[in-house]
């Protein structure tokens, strides 16, 4: 049975607010961040979501994830065409789940509640949550390796080549801290602050990657050198054996927000506002820097006879410093405002849902960025294999088993209907299922999961995988993951409906 409350406001384009928080204000499931977002606050615009893609997009990682296909062999049109094609195939899911986020002005891990129940909503939010903290650190070591060269122009072989501390040098670890306490000061001044972090950083994130490429085409000659340089794979078999796996990893780079993005949309001022940022923001921000990086890896391989994927240290080869550093200073700001959207909101509100009343946004921040640096980042990113085929492609599995129960449950079972007070009623409501768990999803998952990833090889997978009779799948690692939840919760939906409160 629904939680009784006054009947929820519906505005004319469809968005849903509670018109009385009082009857859940004081259950242990509730607090002000994770409340639903009153109408009258949801003003993000076009330009907002816009802004926000641009400031995720461009980021080191982002180059990183294109350049490591030049790294492994293809050519720029087989690079392009897997990153594109990936970035199309993701977006589907993540404007399905944004749809919640608008409409009900709620965050991920409430969303989550309507089909793994209160309290098993956790187990998907704090799995998002982790993987957002990995990430996290990913971005913080290489805004740190940055900002470590950009000293390093300025303060010479002192710094650059200062004593080793854990295979790497002091002062490179110092930057990597900096860094970290930077955006943990941002993160302290709560969303709006990030917000606005957002939207001044935005138009100049580019300037960075366009010094890079511009350097790499004056010094290579031009296009020509890099376009007319052949594929080391062909378009045979050698290339689709490697096709399949990546293209799982470049919808994987973005699966993470796909769950997530009602983070943001619910802060909407309308449906077509955020649909349309997102179409406006996503493939043309990723397209943008895939080219950039892609031609100016194969310019550098041109140069240097070897595909070096990492920015910084493509940037510390440059004879000019003064390029240098405003590259890398452009370079800092988009990956700081990458970091802040994509990987410390999520987080925030994950571990915000686990414990309500004792972790607010602000410590939540504060947890993901220790998480990130236990995590160890310089060991994912150390290799362009482990970070697409074994990094990417295995939490892009487990991932996509809860994108699949979250669209068959909000679009096929749900037809997008919630009730909205009862996504924080303790112990009773439509949302409670069994002690506060829906198994059929966690059941769904389970099985998405297991078949997406259980076949796992190569990097720190066994050569046969973790599962042998399971290899093949990982290769299509997404997909599998995807659909299996998706049919499975559908399969199990029959009595789902029935359940209310014990």
């Amino acid at each position: 049975m629904a939680v009784e409350s006054s009947p929820p406001q519906v505005t004319p384009d469809g968005r849903v607010e509670l018109s009385d928080v009082g009857p859940i204000k004081d259950s242990r499931f509730f607090n002000p961040e994770l409340a639903p977002v009153p109408v009258e606050q949801r003003t993000w615009t076009t330009y907002n979501f816009f802004a926000l893609w641009m400031g995720m997009a461009h980021n080191i990682p982002s180059y990183t994830l294109a350049a490591s296909l030049i790294a492994i062999g293809m050519d720029w049109v087989q690079a392009f065409l897997t990153i594109t094609l990936g970035n199309l195939i993701v977006l589907v899911p993540m404007l399905l789940n944004s749809h919640a986020g608008t409409k009900y002005g709620i965050p991920f891990p409430v969303f989550a509640r309507a089909f793994y129940g209160i309290r098993g909503a956790n187990l998907v939010a704090l799995l998002r949550a982790f993987i957002a903290c990995a990430w996290f650190g990913i971005q913080t070591w290489v805004g740190g390796k940055a900002l470590h060269v950009i000293i390093g122009r300025l303060a010479g072989d002192g710094w650059t080549k200062a004593s080793s501390i854990g295979g790497q040098p002091w002062t490179l670890w110092l930057c990597f801290f900096g860094f970290w306490v930077v955006q943990m000061l941002v993160i302290w001044r709560g969303m709006e602050a990030i917000r606005r972090f957002e939207n001044w950083t935005a138009p100049l994130v580019s300037v960075g990657f366009l010094i890079l490429l511009g350097y790499v085409l004056v010094k290579a000659g031009g296009f020509g050198p890099i376009l007319d340089a052949p594929s080391k794979l062909g378009w045979g078999p050698e290339f689709w054996k490697l096709f399949f796996p990546a293209l799982m990893g470049m919808i994987a780079f973005w699966s993470t927000l796909s769950l997530n993005m009602p983070d943001f949309t619910r802060f909407g001022g309308s449906q077509k506002k955020q649909v349309t940022g997102q179409i406006l923001g996503l493939p043309t921000t990723m397209s943008f820097i895939a080219i950039v990086a892609i031609l100016t890896t194969s310019g550098a391989q041109a140069l240097y006879g070897e595909a070096i994927w990492d920015p910084a240290d493509l940037a510390s080869r440059f004879d000019s410093t003064f390029l240098v550093i405003v590259a890398l200073i452009s370079l800092v700001l988009a990956t700081i405002s990458a970091n802040l959207a994509a990987n410390v909101v999520s987080p925030s509100y994950d571990f915000s849902n686990a414990f309500p009343k004792r972790i607010t946004f602000a410590v939540g921040g504060l947890i993901t960025g220790v998480v990130g640096i236990v995590i160890q980042p310089w060991r994912l990113i150390s290799d362009p294999n482990i970070y697409i085929f074994a990094w990417l492609g295995f939490y892009g599995g487990l991932l996509a088993s809860v994108a699949g129960v979250f669209v068959a449950g909000y679009w096929v079972i749900k037809k997008t209907h919630l009730e909205l007070a009862d996504l924080y009623a303790d112990g009773r409501g439509a949302y409670w299922f069994n002690g506060g768990w829906n198994w059929r999803a966690v059941v769904a998952t389970l099985v998405g999961s297991l078949l997406a990833v259980g076949g796992a090889h190569g990097g720190p997978f066994p050569a046969d995988g973790l599962i042998p009779f399971l290899k093949p799948l990982y290769d299509y690692n997404w997909v599998v993951g995807f659909a299996a939840g998706f049919l499975v919760f559908l399969a199990l939906k029959d009595n789902t409906a029935k359940e209310t409160t014990r």
